[in-house]
């Protein structure tokens, strides 16, 4: 039998070497992967000269499930972000992040496990209608919201808390002022609901989500909501948990899924070796879940949890005073 094929792109700054530490955790687990590598971000625009080569977007697209590190979309230049372009070359309509708390993190709270499903093609971030004066007086852009695109992600909630025995969903909205927008997106997710009479349905407004996620955590189990708000209230989960280091991040759509380290590229720290690889460790158990590898994935898991709560070979924002290698062997060594 032929090994499943995996798109890796290692990425920028800290990418190689956390998407370097993923991948030994996953061969160790005897996962059998055949890795093939592509460049993107300012990697790709110093080698190929631009940000997302036509060959990485091939192997994307032939292999369908891709592992990335995090990429650096250079400010300015009139570059578009290019987790906003794989978004939506390949329709990657759902964003899918996970937070759950782990013993020994330095974390304010415990027993956290939200997933936080975003909208990923359209809103805010659709990039329609950007503009500015010429005097620089103004500027404005729109927010579009197709029913289509409402209906796609809020029948993904419902089908994975179903999928995952999850009890709840809350349609987080701002329907109350965007009447247009936020007011057909409640709409919608009002008619999926009904056909979910198994799950819990709760609606809020998004400043009182903040304010509830951060006071009664607990309240949370499926959360759905338009792309801007999920950015901001998924960074706000991963707070909840420890910071970014803790939080990974899918994109799906129908035929291809990308999996990633949510926080940046942190070129400040790169290649000191001393970046927390678990992002992107958890990224690859949500990939492992996704190709139905359950048990690799309890099993990768259960080695973090382990070698974080016994706390001796952690990184810095962890508590601990071991480099991105000696962790990633402890998580090996817990396998």
């Amino acid at each position: 039998m032929s090994k499943r094929s995996i798109t890796v792109i290692p990425g920028d700054g800290i990418g190689p070497s956390i998407i370097d530490a993923a991948l030994q955790i996953l061969d160790h687990a005897g996962c059998d992967f055949h890795y093939d590598y592509a460049d993107a971000g300012l990697t790709a625009l110093e080698k190929h000269g631009e940000l997302l080569p036509q060959a990485t977007l091939d192997l994307i697209a032939k292999n369908k499930i891709t592992l990335k590190g995090p990429l650096t979309t250079p400010v300015g230049g009139g570059f578009t972000s290019i987790n906003v372009s794989l978004r939506k070359k390949f329709n990657l309509y759902a964003n899918v992040r996970p937070v759950v708390s782990f013993e020994g993190t330095q974390s304010r709270f415990e027993n956290i496990d939200i997933i936080t499903i975003r909208e990923n093609t359209e809103g805010m971030y659709s990039g329609a209608g950007q503009k500015r004066a010429d005097d620089n007086s103004s500027a404005e852009a729109m927010s579009i919201i197709t029913r289509e695109g409402a209906e796609r992600i809020v029948v993904f909630a419902y089908e994975l808390a179903r999928n995952e025995g999850r009890k709840k969903v809350t349609i987080v909205h701002k329907a109350n002022i965007l009447k247009s927008t936020s007011g057909l997106f409640l709409e919608v997710a009002r008619e999926v609901a009904k056909r979910y009479p198994d799950i819990e349905t709760n609606e809020m407004i998004v400043d009182a989500a903040c304010m509830n996620l951060v006071m009664y955590p607990e309240r949370f189990d499926v959360i759905v909501t338009t792309n801007l708000f999920g950015d901001i209230l998924s960074d706000l989960c991963a707070g909840l948990v420890g910071g970014l280091g803790m939080a990974p991040g899918a994109n799906i759509g129908k035929d291809v899924a990308i999996f990633e380290a949510v926080h940046g590229s942190a070129p400040d720290i790169a290649g000191q070796n001393i970046a927390n690889p678990c992002s992107v460790i958890l990224a690859s158990i949500q990939m492992l879940e996704h190709l139905g590898m359950a048990d690799k994935a309890a099993q990768i898991r259960q080695a973090v949890a382990k070698t974080i709560a016994e706390g001796k070979t952690v990184t810095r924002d962890l508590g601990g005073h071991a480099s991105t290698t000696e962790f990633t062997q402890a998580i090996i060594a817990n396998l």
